[in-house]
């Protein structure tokens, strides 16, 4: 795959010594000047240290670098955790020359543990001389956790014919639910954009992307999206519909990268899109598809590939939402399992099997009480979800 690239960005990813597989665990991004950044973070209200750092950090609407690690959260580690936090951004401005407050700080891994801040900074110096244009692979992979597989997306636009670029990277693969973002989110682009816009537009993308997936139904606390416009291309936001057009390039590449962390779920084998229409309301809609797409019944017989449509059902039906049972469709992909509440008999189940052999497919629900729709992407829970998260620690 061709190596993602932004003008006037560059990234690392190197090994520092954090995990014990001697695999690399901290990585670097960096603008040759400095951009305009805007954050979206977790709701969670226990909160890593690097989460508060940065919502402070970011209020004066400037990054020019970002320091991440995996291994450990640094959360729930009491004033040393802020202070280790304050320590990393300012190992990475020394090395950069940059200002200091001008770096921002995300970590991953496990909760309640001290993070080795001295080997953080001792490899601060190696990370800086290891960037490249073409570094954002070994930055994804820096920022793993139980992910299989490192996460790049790309998109690009033009206004006024002029050229710009969005480049986003991503890790996680459990704890994730739709509740602001899914772990750690990096997004470059190198158009020329107000912070206000970058606030407005990242919003909206994580609603549209990372708000609508789920893998176990766990909120982190780390979880964060920063994105940095450094407007190194001569490209520029300056209308209602430049930013239109902006706006439909992040959306592309959060939902690209939403995607991959639902694919790489922890132990998962299957993508579903929780589709549902007929609500209504659009609140009515989310709810059922929510309620459906966390359901760990439903998860297990994706798991199984048994179209059990009464593990469906009984979800929509506790999902709070205005309904009548005897209106309700379901069907996997174009076939109809259940119409109007009942069975669609043998031979639709037989149909329904075989698409739930698919790695990635959909389960409509039609409700037919109104116009409100809303979708959700989640994964299966399998065999290997438990394994993983039973020892994680060790």
């Amino acid at each position: 795959m061709k190596p993602i690239t932004c003008k006037g960005f560059k990234a690392a990813g190197i090994a520092s010594g954090l995990k014990k597989n001697g695999a690399k665990d901290l990585g670097l991004i960096y603008s040759e000047t400095p951009a305009n950044a805007a954050g979206v973070f977790t709701r969670n209200l226990v909160r890593a240290a690097p989460v508060l750092l940065d919502q402070e950090r970011l209020k004066g609407g400037k990054c020019q670098a970002v320091i991440a690690n995996s291994g450990n959260a640094n959360c729930c580690t009491g004033e040393k955790g802020m202070t280790d936090a304050v320590a990393m951004a300012r190992a990475a401005g020394a090395a950069l020359d940059a200002p200091e407050e001008l770096v921002c700080v995300a970590s991953t891994g496990v909760i309640g543990q001290p993070l080795n801040i001295r080997k953080v900074e001792s490899a601060a110096p190696d990370l800086v001389k290891a960037l490249r244009e073409d570094g954002f692979q070994d930055f994804a992979e820096a920022i793993l956790t139980t992910d299989l597989s490192p996460k790049t997306a790309a998109g690009h636009g033009e206004i006024d014919g002029k050229p710009y670029a969005v480049i986003g990277v991503a890790k996680g693969s459990g704890m994730i639910r739709p509740d602001m973002a899914t772990m750690l989110c990096f997004i470059c682009t190198d158009i020329k954009a107000e912070t206000n816009v970058l606030q407005k537009t990242l919003t909206l993308g994580a609603n549209r992307s990372f708000n609508r997936i789920t893998v176990d139904g766990d909120t982190s606390t780390n979880d964060m999206i920063l994105i940095m416009a450094n407007g190194a291309s001569e490209a520029e936001i300056d209308s209602t519909s430049d930013q239109v057009g902006f706006q439909a390039v992040l959306d592309d590449v959060l939902l690209q990268l939403a995607k991959m962390v639902v694919k790489d779920g922890e132990g998962a084998t299957k993508l579903v899109e929780i589709q549902v229409k007929g609500a209504k309301s659009p609140k009515d809609a989310r709810a059922v598809a929510d309620t459906v797409a966390h359901s760990n019944l439903v998860k297990t017989a994706l798991f199984g590939e048994d179209a059990n449509w009464g593990r469906i059902i009984a979800a929509v039906g506790r999902a709070g939402a205005v309904m009548d049972p005897q209106k309700i469709d379901i069907f996997f992909n174009e076939v109809r399992m259940v119409e109007n509440g009942l069975t669609s008999g043998h031979a639709a189940e037989l149909d329904a099997t075989r698409v739930m052999k698919t790695p990635e497919y959909t389960i409509l629900i039609d409700l037919k009480m109104g116009e409100g729709k809303a979708s959700v992407f989640t994964c299966d829970f399998s065999v290997d979800y438990v394994k993983i998260n039973a020892d994680y620690r060790s």
